[in-house]
């Protein structure tokens, strides 16, 4: 969680830095043509930084203050994982308590975890977006600190314990076995099943690609290339994180769901609303008669 902290906090202040040059520059040019067509069109989210801001400093706040809390459970004893009870799972979820195929898939699933934080940088490679980096990092880092906030704060409200523990390791040879039951079955992790955090956070920052790269292109032809790729990366870690045994079915589902809307809302609730045609003026008046002067350029 300190690699995912440190990682972010980097991203985000190396992309503000990119935008305070790359910002000014817009600026003056705008200035200089009078809103001209290039900083109408590229003006496609509002950030309003006296609600913005203190928003994502408070949900980066609690962020913070839950990692601490939920990553520091207290472990559950060696009689707590063997008086678990696979007849105490719900109906939907009980069978995924004898899946684990080792350690292999929960690592595969943790190189698209980090991985997935800083590929939003490469919405900057186009141009149109590039112009409104400043406004576009902000949105990211909002969009994850809410993100966060679920995550969190569903594990704080609940100790749901992983599939893992209910596989049965005591009095056990098997190396494998025994390592499992040391290191992750009598640890206080073990009770943070719910939601899946993984394909939470990777839904979250694919899905905030696609919908930005959208929302910049709405006429583009490659726009479902951007919403497969991210269905697709988070189906497949979702599915790593049940082979590791670390999530139930519903804790996948719900943490998918909820990392995609985050990915698509935040940027939404943000988008400016389009209604103003280059070709068309609409110009009142008032005098002897009043109206509306409706001009379209063909």
């Amino acid at each position: 969680m300190m690699k995912f902290l440190n990682v972010f906090s980097l991203l985000f202040i190396a992309t503000f830095a990119i935008a305070q040059q790359d910002t000014m520059i817009r600026y003056q040019q705008v200035s200089t043509s009078k809103r001209n067509d290039v900083g109408v069109r590229n003006n496609v989210y509002k950030y309003k930084p006296a609600i913005d801001l203190p928003y994502t400093a408070a949900a980066i706040a609690f962020d913070l203050f839950a990692f601490g809390k939920i990553y520091n459970k207290d472990a559950p004893t060696a009689g707590d994982i063997d008086n678990l009870n696979k007849s105490n799972i719900n109906g939907f979820d009980r069978w995924a308590a004898d899946v684990y195929k080792g350690e292999e898939p929960a690592n595969t699933s943790d190189l698209l975890f980090y991985a997935s934080m800083p590929l939003p940088l490469l919405l900057f490679f186009d141009h149109d977006i590039r112009k409104d980096i400043g406004t576009v990092s902000l949105l990211y880092l909002e969009t994850m600190s809410t993100n966060g906030i679920f995550y969190t704060g569903s594990a704080l409200a609940w100790d749901r314990y992983r599939p893992f523990t209910y596989i049965r390791t005591s009095n056990t040879t098997d190396p494998a076995l025994v390592e499992l039951r040391n290191d992750r079955q009598l640890n206080g992790n073990a009770r943070n099943a719910f939601l899946g955090g993984h394909p939470s956070l990777v839904a979250t920052s694919t899905f905030f690609i696609a919908k930005v790269y959208s929302d910049y292109h709405p006429d583009s032809k490659y726009k479902w290339v951007f919403y497969t790729g991210a269905a697709v990366a988070t189906t497949y870690t979702a599915y790593l994180r049940h082979l590791s045994g670390r999530h139930f079915p519903s804790d996948l589902i719900v943490g998918s769901a909820v990392g995609t809307l985050t990915g698509i809302l935040i940027p939404h609730f943000h988008k400016r609303k389009q209604f103003k045609n280059p070709n068309l003026s609409i110009i009142p008046f008032s005098g002897q008669s009043h109206g509306l002067l409706v001009k379209y350029n063909l």
